[in-house]
């Protein structure tokens, strides 16, 4: 049974995911996103993916190119998940804003939490649920828990995980009339920044299983970008043979997505 009628303001596909699991045991009137825009190689107009899963599911969808006072919020209560815009003051005044964040704040707060997780080596992360505030990702927290990062996960399982936890944990605080929050610790604060184009880099004198962090951190949604005798691909698995970084599936440039063995046999 729904607990109450909330909104949701996400953008990504993080949040369309958390979206699509809210609706299915809450009342969600309303999706805040982000406007279309152009996507790909075409350049085409397309919707954000929390737009679509919202369509699906005849959810009204706002998009706002910005929040300010004259925005109308349709619920006492907004989820926030990926959304990527600023929320002011105002706003955040009118109801209570709820923000999922994929890593056990204060670590990991910013634009890529998942990502930064993996690339650092981290052997666990989590979902933390806290107020948002104006300031980033540093609002208190309502609930959080923690889970592992496996040696075989990427960034697609653990964006996976996070969601399914994230419903559960928004179950528990939605059933509160008023929540309680705890203040977050000022000490182990990260910033996880957004992906750069060097990001994607594999730079071939780095340790081995850096490398495959890179690919993990960076896969199924961005790619690690390398050349492979004389070839530019992006790798999406990888592994580590011994002392020795192993790419497993790639895809060279303007081609699908192969097996590095199917790769090899082309170029002989």
């Amino acid at each position: 049974m729904a607990s109450r009628q909330i909104a949701v303001a996400a953008t990504g596909p993080f949040g369309a995911d958390v979206l699509e699991r809210l609706a299915a045991e809450h009342d969600v009137v309303e999706l805040l996103t982000r406007p279309d825009k152009p996507r790909g190689r075409g350049r085409k107009v397309a919707a954000p993916p929390a737009k679509d899963a919202a369509e699906r599911l005849g959810i009204r969808v706002a998009q706002p190119a910005r929040l300010d006072e004259s925005v109308e919020l349709a619920a006492g209560t907004v989820v926030v998940c990926a959304y990527g815009l600023l929320i002011p003051n105002e706003l955040l005044e009118r109801a209570l804003w709820l923000n999922v964040h994929p890593s056990l704040l204060p670590r990991w707060r910013g634009a890529a939490p998942v990502e930064r997780a993996i690339l650092a080596g981290d052997d666990a992360t989590g979902v933390t649920i806290h107020r948002t505030v104006e300031a980033l990702d540093a609002g208190p927290i309502a609930a959080q828990r923690a889970f592992p990062i496996g040696p075989d996960d990427d960034a697609g399982s653990v964006y996976a995980r996070a969601a399914e936890l994230a419903a559960e944990l928004l179950r528990d605080v939605l059933l509160q009339d008023e929540p309680h929050f705890e203040p977050q610790s000022d000490e182990g604060v990260t910033y996880a920044e957004k992906v750069r184009p060097e990001d994607r880099e594999l730079d071939s004198g780095a340790p081995p299983h850096e490398l495959v962090n890179r690919v993990r951190a960076l896969s199924p949604h961005i790619g690690a970008r390398a050349n492979l005798h004389g070839r530019d691909v992006i790798v999406w698995r990888a592994r580590v043979d011994g002392d020795e970084f192993v790419p497993v599936e790639i895809q060279p440039a303007g081609k699908r997505r192969m097996a590095h063995e199917e790769f090899l046999r082309g170029l002989r």
